[in-house]
């Protein structure tokens, strides 16, 4: 088949792979860009794909916390100098403390009497993209709740109270001191933002993404030419490190650089005073997973002066 420019160059800037690598793993994978990635990490070329490139939309994401209940919201715009707005931040922090009362369902949420208004969020939305001139989305929302505990947040790149790039909310179980359950929690919080973990643990990661990387680290143990039960070995050394990378409670934690998340939230268990379990997380980064538009600025300035 046919391998487009376009494709090479989107598989090039996911990997940082060269061009020629990226056109074989193309041919190889019948243009399929997620498997060409895996076959470039399988021979060694990429060791990730760089989806964060692919990524575009500003906006705000908002935390709001109330005792043992936490939400957060991420409202979209067309660009970050509408983060800077005044009415649009106090769209995204209203909006985040109606979340509570929707335990965090989008559309109960957009319908939600917006405080002051006579309109609901929607409409206040709406009212907003007519004044600033941007188009402007609520994206999504989510609640986090204990029992007993204590829930911690954080906002990276917070631009006011609450409001910033990346929210982080964790859940705390436990019946020990809420003030200090609540500093552990954002210092958990902070961890998140800056490790951006796939799940808690590892029963929790998708058995897909599992396979996936175990098919990946079988090829690449292969090649090394070693005997099966060798091979075998070396990829079940090679997961136990993934989930050490990619789960919450097996990752270093940030903050001492020395114990796991798990270790370091049982050293904290005497100071609290009581048993905790960490009982999730909600991480929001700002545009995640929505596909950058590119555009040829000097192909739309041919074709508006009409030659092209």
């Amino acid at each position: 088949m046919s391998i487009s420019a376009a494709d090479v160059k989107q598989l090039r800037e996911m990997t940082g792979v060269g061009m020629m690598d990226c056109k074989k793993a193309l041919t190889e994978t019948n243009g399929d860009i997620e498997a060409a990635i895996d076959w470039l990490r399988s021979k060694g070329l990429a060791k990730a794909a760089k989806k964060a490139d692919r990524v575009a939309a500003e906006g705000l994401v908002g935390v709001a916390v109330e005792g043992n209940r936490a939400a957060i919201v991420e409202i979209n715009s067309e660009t970050d100098f509408v983060a800077r707005n005044e009415q649009f931040q106090g769209i995204v922090r209203n909006a985040a403390k109606l979340a509570l009362d929707v335990n965090g369902d989008v559309d109960a949420l957009a319908a939600a009497p917006f405080p002051g208004t006579g309109r609901t969020v929607s409409q206040e939305l709406t009212e907003a993209i007519a004044k600033i001139g941007e188009n402007m989305t609520l994206r999504r929302a989510a609640v986090m709740e204990v029992a007993e505990g204590a829930i911690g947040s954080y906002v990276h790149s917070s631009i006011s109270e609450g409001l910033g790039r990346i929210g982080v909310l964790v859940g705390l179980e436990s019946a020990g001191d809420k003030a200090k359950l609540t500093a552990l929690g954002r210092q958990i919080a902070m961890h998140v933002a800056a490790t951006k973990p796939l799940s808690l643990s590892s029963e929790d990661l998708d058995p897909e993404a599992v396979e996936r990387e175990r098919a990946v680290f079988s090829e690449q143990a292969r090649q090394s030419g070693k005997p099966d039960n060798i091979i075998e070995k070396m990829v079940e050394g090679r997961i136990r490190k993934y989930y050490e990378e990619v789960t919450l409670l097996a990752q270093t934690f940030v903050i001492d650089g020395e114990n796991t998340v798990e270790q370091a939230v049982k050293n904290a268990e005497a100071d609290v005073g009581a048993p905790i379990k960490v009982a999730g997380y909600v991480l929001f980064a700002l545009g995640e997973g929505i596909e950058k538009q590119e555009s040829d600025f000097a192909a739309e300035v041919a074709a508006a002066a009409g030659t092209a």
